[in-house]
């Protein structure tokens, strides 16, 4: 079987640690175990077993996730999975046979796209709206949806715009996957990450073929643990964790011992208020560099340590993209490598300072356009 090329993940696996500043990342940087473990928690780690623990994850962490949303769900709804990606993985492959129809949000995380093609399967872009603030057009998808659609993918929060979904058109997307009797999959790896620290409305429950698939690498600040987790029907949950068998078998049993106790209410809150304080701080920051510079166009986020920007000039998003990492050693990731073009990503989750300087050097670079 042969697999298309995931552009984004292979662009940034190559030059994310060659680059004097990397901003293509979408997540907070990363918290040290020392700010997210007390000095007991700690020593107890050096006395742990390191045993495969259970395959679809401990009771303890998956009651920790289920607390994180509003919705009365059973332990037996939630997986743990190796990150958001396996759970997105595990979704397309235990639901989609070749020959199916998705319909695909773009611009996106691609993931998704990249893999449901290369199994055969028919994916129908549908375009969020810079003019409607990145948001469907409901009327659009009622059109593209039909008796052959499978599922409808979202993402919410939106890599790369960082919009979140207006409750009216998640109701829209709803009724519509109701009446056509498909599955409705939302990546929502960034949910926690809302600027104004108010968690959006999840998919989570919204019918019985919904999956929400989420983690702790974006909001969290934890993207090396590698903890993820899918949540469902019991029925879709047996079925992925039998999937699940067959790729990774369990996460890490240290990595399930330390969010287990970092997903408390307490702490988790205390990790959200950063990644908002943080968030917020280097936003403003970037918006008033991006003020006197009319060669792009910030869009402004709601949630996630991302911002998609216009690229005001004669230039495609790979030439921008390539030109500004061989000659100024600065990464972005080029809108092309999320489904739409004349649009670059710009990652601001890292320290202030970093960011500072990353962009005086974009600004050299644009200067010179």
């Amino acid at each position: 079987m042969k697999f298309e090329e995931f552009e984004l993940e292979r662009n940034q696996s190559l030059f994310e640690n060659e680059v004097d500043y990397n901003l293509s990342e979408s997540g907070v940087h990363p918290l040290k175990m020392s700010e997210i473990l007390t000095k007991d928690e700690q020593a107890q780690i050096l006395d742990k077993k390191l045993l495969y623990g259970y395959t679809n994850g401990t009771p303890q962490l998956r009651r920790s996730v289920i607390d994180i949303y509003d919705k009365e769900l059973s332990l037996e709804n939630v997986l743990i999975t190796s990150g958001s990606a396996e759970a997105n993985f595990l979704s397309i492959m235990t639901q989609l046979d070749t020959g199916d129809e998705i319909v695909y949000m773009i611009p996106n995380y691609l993931q998704i796209y990249h893999l449901a093609r290369s199994l055969g399967i028919e994916v129908k872009t549908l375009p969020i709206r810079q003019e409607l603030g990145w948001q469907w057009d409901p009327d659009e998808l009622k059109k593209m949806v039909s008796s052959n659609t499978k599922m409808i993918v979202i993402c919410n929060p939106n890599n790369p715009t960082g919009a979140i979904m207006n409750s009216q058109i998640m109701d829209k997307i709803i009724e519509i996957a109701e009446i056509n009797d498909c599955w409705i999959l939302s990546d929502e790896v960034y949910r926690g990450a809302e600027l104004n620290g108010v968690e959006c409305r999840s998919f989570v429950g919204a019918t019985e073929k919904t999956i929400v698939n989420a983690g702790l690498s974006k909001a969290y600040s934890l993207p090396g643990l590698r903890i993820g987790w899918t949540i469902g029907s019991k029925e879709y949950i047996e079925k992925a964790w039998s999937f699940h068998d067959f790729t990774v078998i369990n996460v890490s049993y240290i990595s399930d011992w330390i969010a287990s106790r970092i997903l408390t209410y307490e702490r988790r809150i205390k990790i959200l208020n950063r990644t908002k304080d943080h968030l917020n701080h280097n936003l403003d920051m970037l918006c008033d560099w991006a003020a006197d510079i009319p060669s792009i166009s910030l869009s402004k986020p709601e949630a996630a340590a991302i911002t998609f920007a216009k690229i005001n000039l004669d230039i495609n998003s790979e030439e921008f993209v390539f030109d500004l990492r061989d000659n100024y050693s600065v990464l972005l990731t080029a809108g092309k490598w999320h489904g739409l073009e004349g649009y670059v990503r710009f990652g601001y989750g890292t320290p202030t300072e970093y960011v500072e300087s990353a962009l005086s050097r974009v600004k050299s670079f644009l200067k010179n356009k």
